[in-house]
Parts: structure tokens; sequence; C-alpha cells
């Protein structure tokens, strides 16, 4: 959303003030000990891997990459055709990047909010905005059918404004969808007590909270009883066209398919020319110990809702209950940082300063959990492109299809890119297949150093934007024009 303040003020935000007040020797208490991996996957329930490819293999559909976008398109692929041959190749384990390290938001927009699909596809935006409800009520119909243990919570989304210049806008959106609760400060520190919250906005159907790493493991439960063929530790390396099909290699075997579908998101895609149409960026999150009685009380957050404040550089926080029954809270985003070369490395999963940020907005948001501790404290790539949502490519005369730039709404988007990469692959036309969305491409980032220069010059000024009552620069008017802009 975009304000217009009578009186433009550029003052410190209230993460700002928490950053300056809380003493750092809490903060550094607060993180002593936590593990830096993923809590999702930091568990004894993680899957045994499937064996690696070893050999030649010949299929009907040959997907590679397991995520969120792989694991689904394998999975609907045997749902239209039961027949069908289906291999999937992930180079490392099922679930262990974005789809194991996310915050578990499981949202109905396919386009980063219903402002971002206006500036970008505003002929189709409220059709996008249908086809997102349709998508997540065939996704836990899907979780339902199978059973799959997820630790589905259903209690909704809420939005809270943590600035002044914050509340008309969950005012206008709420005049806009009055199936919405707009919730006053008394009523929104009611729900969840913050002295940040000056409003609130619930929507009970705008997205679900799942265990992400359980989700993926699901899928590839699913996907073997359908017949599946899974190796993990196998790594595509190239991708060429043979008689009749396609041949991948990888470093043990290779596999001839008749299509392929590429699923490889934040990580280098086979097909050189998107190359340059994504880019990873690092997010970071922050799990908390078991919170006491006494502070789960102080809290409130007796629904189970999934949070996230309306800054630029927004925070994301959610609740989960442990294997012992014990509540916790995620608390990620605000940063976002992007190495230059777009270089994905292990040691980028760690950021201290990042950690250390995190950790003062949330002792300052929530002062009353006094001296709270964080089990775990992690970080990991995802992929963005210059639009904030999805985008899709055909190559070697529509046998091999691609999906990526799902930029942090993977939990729920890929469903949807996984269908459109089907649609593609079979060769006929559907609605899907001629939506704008799928027809059109984003603008790629340039090569270096423009990019890094770019991305650095795209966050100082959003940060300066939420500063300053939510006023849009010169910069990011010109981007907007260009379509490379961002107004969740």
């Amino acid at each position: 959303m975009t304000a217009t303040p009578s009186t433009p003020a550029t003052g410190p935000l209230s993460f700002d003030r928490h950053e300056a007040e809380i003493d750092p020797d809490r903060i550094r208490r607060s993180l002593a000990g936590a593990r830096h991996t993923s809590y999702w996957l930091d568990t004894p329930l993680r899957p045994d891997p499937h064996p690696a490819l070893d050999g030649p293999a010949s299929c009907d559909l040959l997907v590679i990459g397991g995520g969120y976008t792989g694991l689904w398109t394998a999975l609907q692929a045997k749902e239209r055709d039961p027949q069908r041959s289906v291999i999937l190749l992930e180079a490392e384990r099922i679930g262990w990047a974005a789809s194991g390290r996310n915050g578990g938001f499981c949202e109905a927009s396919l386009v980063h909010g219903e402002s971002n699909g206006e500036q970008h596809l505003p002929r189709e935006n409220a059709r996008l905005t249908e086809l997102g409800e349709e998508n997540l009520l065939e996704l836990l119909e899907t979780i339902s059918r199978y059973n799959m243990d997820v630790e589905l919570i259903k209690d909704g989304i809420l939005t809270v404004a943590t600035e002044d210049h914050q509340v008309p806008w969950l005012r206008e959106e709420h005049a806009a969808h009055p199936d919405t609760l707009y919730l006053g400060p008394d009523q929104v520190r009611g729900w969840i007590n913050s002295p940040d919250f000056k409003a609130g906005l619930y929507s009970e159907t705008d997205g679900v909270l799942v265990h992400p790493a359980k989700l993926a493991w699901e899928l590839a439960r699913v996907c073997d009883e359908m017949g599946v063929q899974i190796h993990e530790h196998t790594r595509a390396e190239a991708l060429a066209p043979v008689e009749g099909g396609l041949r991948v290699l990888t470093p043990s075997g290779q596999v001839e398919a008749e299509r392929v579908a590429l699923a490889t998101n934040a990580f280098p895609s086979l097909l050189a020319r998107h190359r340059l149409h994504t880019i990873p960026v690092y997010d970071y999150a922050l799990m908390t110990e078991p919170l006491s009685p006494g502070q789960r009380a102080a809290l409130g957050w007796e629904k189970l809702v999934g949070l996230s404040d309306m800054n630029n550089r927004f925070h994301y926080v959610r609740p989960t209950i442990d294997a012992e029954g014990g509540f916790r809270l995620l608390y990620g985003g605000y940063d976002a940082l992007y190495h230059f070369g777009g270089r994905i490395r292990s040691s980028y999963d760690r950021s201290e300063a990042t950690f250390e940020k995190l950790a003062a907005h949330f002792l300052g948001s929530f002062p009353q959990l006094g001296q709270v501790r964080f089990s775990h404290a992690w970080g990991g790539a995802i992929d963005t492109c210059s639009r904030f949502f999805a985008f899709f490519d055909s190559a070697y005369g529509g046998k091999v299809a691609y999906s990526a730039g799902y930029t942090g709404l993977g939990v729920g988007a890929t469903r949807f890119g996984a269908k459109v990469m089907l649609d593609l692959l079979s060769g006929k036309p559907t609605e899907l297949t001629g939506l704008e969305m799928v027809r059109r491409k984003p603008i790629p980032f340039p090569p270096e150093p423009a990019a890094w220069l770019g991305v650095k010059l795209m966050t100082g000024q959003l940060a300066r934007a939420d500063r300053n009552q939510g006023q849009r620069s010169l910069f990011l008017k010109a981007m907007d024009k260009l379509g490379m802009g961002f107004d969740s």
C-alpha cells in the first residue's frame, strides 16, 4: 500500500528504537547456545534419504528439484495419469533448502499481495486472486485426502500496523474486504499483547500455517506411494535433446525422458537463458525455546494466527506447538541479503548481525517475555525475481517447462506453479497457459556489478520509505514504472 500523508516526516521506526534501546548483553544472552540449523529440519523424524541414481534410467517425465515445486509437479503428474512414469532428482535432500527453512505460512496469494498484483498484472489480478483461493482450497483438500501430517493450523492470518501511518491502510483494506475483521489498538493487543501493535486486520481465509519440512516429507511420501522414483544426492548437471526426448546427465548416471520439469528455483537453472531472471536472497529466522505458562499468559496469542507487519522490510511471526506440547514462536524476515555475483554458500546461512537485529526487534516487541531465549537461529536462500512472484517458460519445443521466482510465496504458490508446468508440458492450451502471468516474463536483473548496486539501492530506498510514512522516493517510483517495483 502507498500512503499519502499530509505532513511527511522521516523518523525512527519502532524496530529502530528497539535496536537502540535493548541491552546488547541481553541480546547476546538470548542467542547463546542457539543451534544454527532450521528448527524444522532439526528432528529425528526426518526420513531416511532415497538412494542416489546409479546408472541409466528412462521415464515419461523427469522432475529436477526435490523442494515444493518439484514434489507438487510429480504428485500432480501421477494424479493426472497414474500410468505415467515419473523420476525426481534432488541434488541434496528432500526439502533441505527453502522448503525446509521457511516460516510455514501457506498463503492464498499468487502475486505477493493484491497491490503488487495490481501493479504488475492489473488486467487479470482479480482472476489471479480467485485462482489463488482455489489453489489453497485444493491444497488443503490434498492434505486431507492423503492424510498428510503437516501440523496444519487453520486459524488465519493477522496483519498488524506498527506505525501510526499504517493504521489508515488497514482501514482501507477492511473497507475493500468486509469479510475481514478490523481490530483497534485495544482489540489487537487483546489478541497478542505488544506495545508496537496499533491496529490489526484479521483474515480467516488468506492463509494457513504448516510445518514446512513435514509438508515436503509428506509430499515425498505420497509420491513414493504413487510410484514416483525419487533419487536424492543426485545432481543434474546437463540437459540436452536426444531423439524422442531429452537426456539429463548426473555424476552417477543419466536419465532419458520425454518431458522435463525444472524446479530448481534459487539454484542455477539448466537453461542458461534464465540465469538473470532470478537472484538468491538470504532470509533469516529465530525460534524461541518453549514459553513458560507465565510468559504465554502475558503474551496472549490464544488463537494460533500467523502474523506479519506492514513495513516494506516486514517481519513474520508464528506460533508452533513442539513435540512436547511447548508453545514456541518463530520470528523472521526484515533483512533480505544479496551477495555479490548471486553466490549461494552454506556460510551465508548464518548472519550474526541479522540474528542480533531480529532478537532486538523481538525483545522490544514482546518485553513481557523477559529473559526468553532462542533455541535456533538460521537462514537460507530464496529465489526472487523483479516482479516478486513466479514466472514460467518452456523450451525444446515444449518438452521442458520451468518455473521460479516465488519470492517467499512458495509454500502455497508452488502447487499452482506445478499445475502450470504440467499444462505447458501437455502441449494443449488451457486457461493457465493463456494467463499473462504465464506468458509474460519479469524484467531480468542486470549483470554485475549493476545487480549488486541495484539491490543495495532498492533495499535502502525501501527502508527510507518505511521511515518516511510509506512515501516512495523518485527511485522507487521509477522502478514501479519499469515493472521492477514492489508494493505489498
